[in-house]
């Protein structure tokens, strides 16, 4: 299976903290990976390498045989990489439409004077972008939420399903996911997990996953990559993970073997 995304030796340094030290890493296309660590083990700091908010100290971001380590966010989203974030960074304040519309502002193929002249070309893919943007609502499971209602007014796990929905809009081919069951009970935790496998199989989707949350990662990861003090660890099946005493002394404890 060809790789989707490959890091090489990736290392960030803040100042003399080594975040990320020098991680090799890959994402097999139509996989689900994900990463795991305690907290301040660098999760968070590759995500965002990977999605150009950082840029790398040193090392290489292979994306679809390209490098792009060091590239800025909209020129990764460009390649078609979508994510969501730890906190929930909706535009709280426009519809739940109103956001997954701005996530289509990529697709869209209107140039400046013809969205001030309203031509009839833009019109149309503004109708189209509409109807796209109901439909990744239905697909993401707010079929029934109203597509006017303010996104501070949803509950928090249609919320994160909207920030999905975002996502979704720029037609991603590899979508990392930080921590997006945090805050949940667990019958929404439950549903988001079946949301996460369908989208895999429905939008041949590749997905990175940071979770806390080890019935998550240990029923839905074809494969798990640990991390410790910015340090790879451990890397290999959920039942080889469970099994790996470094990882059971570094973050799951003791009883995870018991599962």
């Amino acid at each position: 299976m060809a790789d989707l995304l490959r890091a090489e030796l990736l290392r960030k340094e803040f100042g003399g903290l080594v975040a990320v030290d020098d991680v090799d890493f890959t994402i097999p296309t139509g996989t689900i990976v994900s990463l795991i660590g305690p907290n301040g083990a660098g999760k968070t700091t590759f995500f965002n390498m990977l999605t150009g908010v950082y840029k790398p100290t040193s090392g290489k971001i292979i994306l679809h045989g390209e490098q792009v380590g060091g590239k800025p966010p909209h020129a990764i989203t460009q390649r078609g990489v979508g994510r969501t974030f730890q906190n929930i960074r909706l535009f709280q304040t426009m519809t739940a439409l109103e956001n997954v519309l701005v996530g289509m502002h990529t697709q869209l193929k209107g140039g400046i004077v013809q969205s001030i002249l309203k031509t009839p070309k833009i019109r149309r893919e503004e109708r189209e972008a509409r109807v796209h943007a109901r439909e990744l609502l239905r697909f993401s499971g707010l079929g029934d939420v109203d597509e006017e209602e303010y996104a501070r007014n949803l509950s928090y796990g249609d919320q994160r399903r909207l920030e999905v929905a975002r996502a979704l809009a720029i037609e991603p081919k590899l979508l990392l996911l930080d921590e997006p069951t945090a805050g949940m009970n667990p019958q929404e935790t439950l549903e988001f997990t079946a949301f996460v496998a369908k989208l895999r199989a429905d939008r041949e989707l590749t997905i990175l996953l940071i979770e806390h949350d080890m019935r998550v990662v240990m029923g839905i990861s074809d494969r798990v990559t640990v991390f410790d003090y910015g340090e790879k660890i451990a890397e290999g099946t959920p039942a080889e993970i469970q099994k790996n005493e470094r990882v059971i002394e570094a973050y799951l404890g003791s009883g995870a073997t018991a599962a």
